[in-house]
């Protein structure tokens, strides 16, 4: 059941609020899809951020949600920053967080955003392209690095996990927000890059320290297990192997993404 009432006393002004107590209430059921389901996000047009860290992300870089959710017991202690938010405020019993949480804590509030539109390609962006990067925590983890060290365009490949996913936005830790973000693309939709692409490899190419780097560039990352795909490498125009003295076989994807993309970030200073 709901009802919509305004809170007064909690907060010092007139809020509408509208009070969720059942498991069964059609915004629970959306809630729980988004936050467990890794694509619900494509079918709703909406994504479920989980905690006051992304939550404060994206409202820094301008978004506006649509809906701000609250347990009952954290309703009164909201701070104004949070209950100002959105245009609508949801209040669920606390018997609910774990319906709608893809954490094994439950975070206490939360925002619904409208799925951001799909840009258009911007050719002579810094760019990151992944290559069938599969695990949300490493795909989250190259967002992070990509918005710190200037590259401002993301391009996902079929095979990708799904960039809206709850993982792969929690990895980012609100790098989403700064990002211009496509995915689910075919190798060929990269001929309209205009910029030079360096692919990274384990075992070919020259050392990346001892190379002047192209910037802007893109960097091409590759699957976790077979690294980047043929069609890419047949296309790069510098292709680096990260040294690693201590003799390892490999380095983790997302750890390689953030010492080329460092790389290249000081070749502007």
């Amino acid at each position: 059941m709901s009802d919509v009432l305004n809170d007064v006393s909690a907060h010092g002004f007139s809020v509408p609020v509208t009070h969720v107590s059942s498991r069964d209430n059609p915004l629970i059921k959306e809630l729980r899809k988004l936050s467990q389901d890794s694509t619900a996000y494509r079918k709703q047009g909406r994504v479920w951020l989980e905690g006051d860290h992304l939550c404060r992300a994206a409202l820094v870089r301008g978004q506006k949600p649509v809906l701000a959710v609250f347990s009952e017991s954290y309703w009164p202690l909201a701070q104004k920053i949070w209950v100002q938010a959105a245009t609508k405020n949801i209040v669920i019993s606390d018997a609910l967080l774990p319906e709608i949480s893809g954490l094994e804590s439950p975070a206490p509030m939360g925002f619904v955003l409208d799925l951001p539109a799909m840009t258009t390609l911007m050719p002579d962006a810094a760019t990151v392209i992944l290559d069938r990067v599969q695990d949300a925590g490493n795909v989250g983890s190259i967002l992070r690095s990509a918005a710190a060290f200037g590259f401002h365009q993301v391009l996902a490949l079929k095979g990708t996990a799904a960039l809206w996913s709850p993982k792969v936005l929690r990895a980012g830790m609100g790098a989403h927000f700064g990002l211009r973000l496509l995915e689910s693309m075919e190798v060929d939709a990269l001929q309209a890059l205009t910029v030079p692409l360096v692919v990274t490899s384990s075992h070919q190419g020259l050392y990346l320290h001892q190379q002047k780097l192209p910037m802007p560039c893109a960097w091409a990352m590759g699957h976790e297990g077979q690294g980047v795909c043929q069609a890419l490498l047949s296309r790069a125009a510098l292709t680096v192997r990260i040294d690693q003295p201590g003799g390892e076989e490999s380095l983790n994807v997302a750890a390689a993404a953030a010492i080329c993309l460092h790389a290249s970030a000081l070749t502007q200073n």
